[in-house]
């Protein structure tokens, strides 16, 4: 049993908190200027430039991507052989959110009450997802997450017979509506399976995976080839303007699910697809 305190994941999500919303993560980069090495299109290929130029500033200059910098949404992968020690879990990754966002001079953008309103102030409470894992480590990771983007994703329960078709028409729907709303070119998380809840989370975590990954199953791994090539011929664009590049990326997490239903959840993200992590 390995002992670890919780000012360790304190000072752990307070850095990420900064670093995740100051600096894009690599794969996200590279998927951009992959895109407008592909773009043909004037106004596409200068919002490009401008994306681009916008995060190699926030790297500069050590400041955010983007003005909403978001809900920390916080994973932690919990080894089974881990003692956690010193105060409550949930109190010390909201104490991480809170010092993070006020040594980073990052927008607090959380209410304390969803109808009511009233800003809490210090961007807490954190969303908190935890995992048991096998080993004896802690691997945390901090996903800032923007709303714009966040209120045009969606869930809808299938019955099994819609089939593959109904899951892929979806999909298309959900970006279709979306359009330049979630400020594209945008990564789509996909969650398919498990319940109504899991299928949500799944879609959350879909965004967390590296853009140059794929899924396991070959089946999956050609269904998101398939799905990212239809959401760029829409033509929506970078910032709704039009082009090739409406997508940067489409990531699909899955798992079993009841003989009686198909859920399938679609969760978007903007160009700013920020995760950063580490293991304690």
């Amino acid at each position: 049993m390995r002992e670890i305190e919780v000012s360790r994941l304190t000072d752990v999500i307070e850095k990420l908190c900064i670093e995740a919303n100051n600096h894009l993560p690599e794969d996200v980069r590279c998927a951009i200027e992959s895109c407008r090495a592909c773009e043909d299109g004037q106004i596409a290929m200068g919002v490009l430039d401008n994306i681009i130029e916008n995060y190699r500033i926030a790297d500069r200059e050590n400041v955010p991507v983007c003005q909403d910098t978001g809900m920390a949404c916080v994973f932690l992968e919990i080894g089974q052989d881990v003692h956690l020690t010193g105060g409550e879990l949930a109190a010390a990754v909201d104490e991480g959110v809170r010092r993070g966002y006020d040594k980073g001079y990052l927008r607090k953008s959380v209410v304390g009450d969803p109808v009511r309103r009233g800003n809490t102030g210090d961007n807490t409470p954190a969303m908190l997802y935890t995992e048991i894992v096998p080993g004896d480590r802690i691997r945390v990771t901090v996903g800032p997450k923007g709303f714009g983007s966040e209120n045009m994703s969606a869930i809808r329960m299938f019955k099994p017979s819609a089939g593959l078709q109904g899951i892929k028409d979806f999909i298309i729907e959900t970006v279709e509506n979306a359009g330049p709303n979630p400020c594209p070119p945008m990564v789509v998380g996909v969650g398919i399976g498990g319940t109504f809840d899991k299928c949500a989370l799944l879609a959350k975590k879909a965004l967390m995976r590296p853009l140059d990954s794929s899924h396991p199953d070959p089946f999956y791994a050609d269904l998101e080839r398939e799905m990212l090539e239809r959401i760029n011929g829409l033509g929506i664009g970078p910032q709704g303007f039009g082009g090739r590049t409406t997508a940067i990326g489409l990531n699909i997490e899955t798992m079993p699910t009841h003989i009686a239903g198909m859920p399938c959840a679609v969760n978007i993200n903007c160009h700013v697809t920020r995760h950063k992590t580490e293991v304690i």
